[in-house]
This record gives C-alpha cells, sequence and structure tokens, in this order.
C-alpha cells in the first residue's frame, strides 16, 4: 500500500515540475494568462502530491512498527 501511494506521489511531482515550467515559459513569452493557468494547475498536483506523500509515510511507519 506504501509503495502505491509513494508512486502516485511521485507521478504528482512529475506532473506538477512539468507544469511550474510551461508556466515559466508563458510568463516570459509574456502570456500571463496561460502562466497563470499552468501555476494553479501545478499548485492543484504539488497538494495532490502532498497528500500521497503524508500518506505513503503513514503507511511505511505503521509497517515498520510491525
Amino acid at each position: 500500500m506504501a509503495h502505491e501511494a509513494h508512486k502516485k506521489a511521485a507521478e504528482h511531482h512529475t506532473a506538477a515540475a512539468e507544469h511550474h515550467s510551461k508556466a515559466a515559459e508563458h510568463h516570459e513569452a509574456g502570456n500571463h494568462e496561460q502562466g497563470h493557468e499552468h501555476s494553479a494547475k501545478a499548485h492543484e498536483h504539488s497538494s495532490e502530491a502532498h497528500k500521497h506523500s503524508t500518506d505513503a509515510h503513514a503507511k511505511s511507519s505503521a509497517h515498520a512498527g510491525k
């Protein structure tokens, strides 16, 4: 179970990084509206990654205590 949570966290971290990169590209090009959209998506993925990371840590800690 912890493995799946770690995997989901990694997927969301990757997606967040991709959206951050796209946001930077759009901002540099002066397209701030799309930059803000990608920034918002990056934030959503970062929040999901944090949720899954916390879940993975809790499951790993519970397993280690056995």
